[in-house]
């Protein structure tokens, strides 16, 4: 699961406006999930056609199908991968299958009492696929709505983490550009020798690097809430120098005051202007604030991105 091109290209140019850039986010969950949805009622309905049985084995013979990848029958049984990891501290095909079934009828039952403790309900799903009309009991229109919502679920864990993570370097190179930092003054990753890399921990985990005046400085992104507490203990644990921020709150930035840390709030107008006052407080050369147009950010997307 990625962010697409376009999208992280969007999320930097909201954040450069000091816009929120969340809706980027939410129009790409809206736009998969409605799409897996479509997919799914498809399936539901064809699977419900060729069927002749008249239960939810029909659902769990076609939707719990050991042919299927891993994380499709962990869905459809109504849980994620993810969940079974923490569970069994593995994702192996046959760990999944048999979590995925002794889940499914779990919740097949679930459904079933509650179904007939509360008789005075019904619902009946009707999905129209070529021409021809399907429905649903309500056992087996619950389990396909508690599937979406499953789907739903990892769609939006993992765009948000992915969008944090996928935005953080692009965003801090066309900050370089934009104030024309030299190439020699900025790294993604930095070269180190074996002796270097064994007695650094947090090595995998940094950002960025501004470099200059024979010193790295180590720079941490993170397009967090206002008021995040895990802020500060970031910045200490990985000794960075510098913060980017969506949102910053007042607390964040005493205590980034007190620890020596250079800070930017994007959120505020024009508070990616404050990138200049870090490069000079760090001694970074670089030029004069390029205009923000959209031809010079798509030319500096191309480089950086494309």
């Amino acid at each position: 699961m990625t962010l697409t091109e376009q999208v992280t290209k969007d999320i930097i140019r909201r954040l450069l406006k000091g816009e929120d850039y969340r809706i980027e986010v939410v129009a790409l969950i809206n736009a998969e999930f409605l799409q897996f949805a479509i997919d799914f009622f498809k399936k539901v309905a064809q699977a419900k056609i060729e069927s002749k049985s008249i239960d939810g084995d029909w659902y769990k013979g076609t939707f719990l199908n050991e042919s299927l990848s891993s994380k499709e029958i962990a869905i459809n049984s109504g849980l994620n991968t993810k969940t079974i990891n923490n569970m069994y501290n593995t994702t192996a095909k046959k760990v999944v299958i048999d979590a995925s079934n002794e889940h499914y009828d779990v919740l097949y039952n679930a459904i079933s009492e509650l179904i007939r403790n509360e008789n005075d309900i019904d619902l009946t799903l009707t999905i129209k696929f070529r021409q021809v009309s399907i429905d649903l009991t309500i056992n087996e229109s619950l389990l396909v709505i508690n599937t979406l919502a499953v789907k739903r679920a990892e769609l939006r864990g993992g765009f948000w983490s992915t969008a944090g993570k996928r935005v953080e370097k692009p965003l801090m190179l066309t900050l370089c550009k934009l104030f024309q930092v030299s190439e020699e003054n900025y790294a993604v990753k930095l070269k180190r020798t074996q002796t270097e890399v064994a007695e650094t921990t947090f090595e995998r985990e940094i950002d960025f690097y501004l470099v200059g005046q024979g010193e790295q400085y180590r720079c941490e992104v993170k397009l967090m809430g206002k008021g995040n507490p895990e802020s500060a203990d970031a910045v200490i644990a990985r000794g960075s120098r510098v913060f980017v921020a969506d949102k910053l709150s007042d607390t964040n930035k005493k205590q980034f005051d007190s620890l020596n840390v250079c800070w930017v709030e994007l959120r505020n107008h024009n508070g990616f202007h404050a990138f200049e006052e870090v490069l000079e407080t760090l001694g970074i050369p670089h030029g004069p604030l390029l205009d923000v147009s959209e031809e010079n950010l798509e030319s500096i997307f191309h480089e950086i991105i494309d």
